[in-house]
């Protein structure tokens, strides 16, 4: 495993479901213990003053075993140089938008979650940057959007919670051109699914708290990069600021990682099944899926994407009361935030997730009472499809 204080090459395999088992994982040299031990020390002893140990470890803070072995697990598993974890997806999205010099324009997807567009609006405004939030599917939106202090494109592909896909080699280069960089939000795909820097991106970034970890009982944020200037100054916010998961996150995060692949399979395989059904239901006015050639920009998901994912999004007819009917009849399904996780959920973004999204903005994204998003867990899929359809039955027309 890497520590803190040398150069380390992060391990590539060809097959992803042996990268996530492997990288970063080493027996411990001194026991042969085969998993990553949690070093849950908060300081380390030197053998004089200002001279380290061989690994060169000082302060849990500023780097640990446990989460050394975690960031080259993900690095590997984005294909990038380096990963650096935070706290949680949103301390992750402030380490980065920290990297930027002040008075910086960030163009934004405009039905980024509601979380970050929550933390650009309100927070990062403070210390004067600008934001633009832009249609990234609508032709020529994003060029006209540059300015002459734009530092950073961020793109969510798909978008939350309307799915929205955008072309990630198509963006990066116009990043490129006009002196950007690209971030991407690869949370509901995962690197199984897309590999943004692959695509051209320069950043990745992810709310581990959901499918990285898939087991709803850690929150986390990653960022991951092979951009020297962006590896160091992340590196240093991580430490300046201090928003650091604990060990024992980072040792859950490595347990959750080694079934990355066979997760996302029975995510995606359940998701198409729910997606298909839904969109044959005569009480379901639209259905939002990138697996469905309705999708608008199915095609792109094919080209980029190495399956559809587990989200599936879909807007029920009866409006607020036939939504409410829905996810109250839900038993297999559980009415909860969040996503990514083993078990199967189901929520209301205009009163759930998506509260902090000013309601005028809610209405132009075409996020109303009608929408559920669902995040297709890996149950059994005839125990799926029967919640599904014994609550549509319960919704009255």
């Amino acid at each position: 495993m890497a520590s803190s204080g040398e150069k380390h090459t992060v391990k590539k395999y060809k097959g992803f479901g042996t990268a996530s088992i492997h990288c970063g994982m080493e027996f411990d040299p001194h026991t042969g213990a085969v998993m990553t031990p949690i070093s849950l020390s908060t300081t380390f002893a030197q053998k004089s003053p200002g001279v380290k140990y061989p690994a060169e470890y000082e302060y849990s803070r500023s780097g640990n075993p446990t989460r050394d072995a975690m960031e080259e697990n993900l690095a590997g598993l984005e294909n990038a140089d380096a990963a650096i974890s935070f706290a949680s997806g949103l301390a992750a999205t402030a380490g980065i938008i920290h990297c930027l010099e002040p008075n910086s324009h960030v163009i934004v997807t405009d039905d980024v979650y509601g979380g970050t567009q929550r933390f650009f609006r309100r927070i990062a405004t403070q210390y004067g940057h600008t934001f633009s939030f832009v249609d990234f599917t609508k032709e020529g939106a994003l060029e006209e959007a540059f300015q002459e202090n734009t530092r950073l494109v961020w793109a969510e592909s798909p978008t939350n919670p309307t799915l929205k896909i955008c072309d990630i080699a198509a963006v990066s280069e116009i990043a490129h051109r006009h002196g950007a960089l690209c971030c991407v939000d690869n949370t509901f795909m995962t690197p199984y699914y897309q590999q943004p820097l692959v695509l051209g991106a320069d950043i990745v970034m992810h709310s581990a708290t959901k499918y990285l970890n898939g087991h709803s009982d850690v929150v986390m944020g990653i960022v991951a990069t092979s951009n020297p200037d962006m590896i160091e100054k992340l590196r240093f916010n991580q430490n300046a600021v201090g928003a650091v998961p604990s060990p024992f996150d980072c040792y859950m995060m490595m347990r959750g990682l080694k079934t990355l692949h066979l997760r996302m399979r029975a995510h995606g395989a359940n998701a198409g099944v729910i997606a298909k059904l839904l969109e044959s239901h005569d009480k379901v006015d639209r259905v939002v899926y990138p697996g469905l050639e309705s999708h608008p920009q199915h095609e792109i998901a094919k080209k980029q994407c190495h399956g559809f994912g587990g989200m599936v999004t879909f807007f029920i007819k009866g409006g607020l009361d036939g939504a409410k009917a829905f996810l109250e009849n839900l038993k297999v399904f559980t009415l909860a935030e969040s996503l990514g996780g083993v078990e199967s959920l189901a929520e209301h973004p205009v009163i759930m997730t998506h509260a902090s999204v000013p309601a005028e903005h809610r209405a132009v994204l075409g996020i109303d009472d009608s929408l559920i998003r669902l995040s297709v867990g890996t149950e059994d899929i005839e125990d799926l499809v029967q919640d599904i359809s014994n609550a549509l039955d319960a919704v009255q027309l």
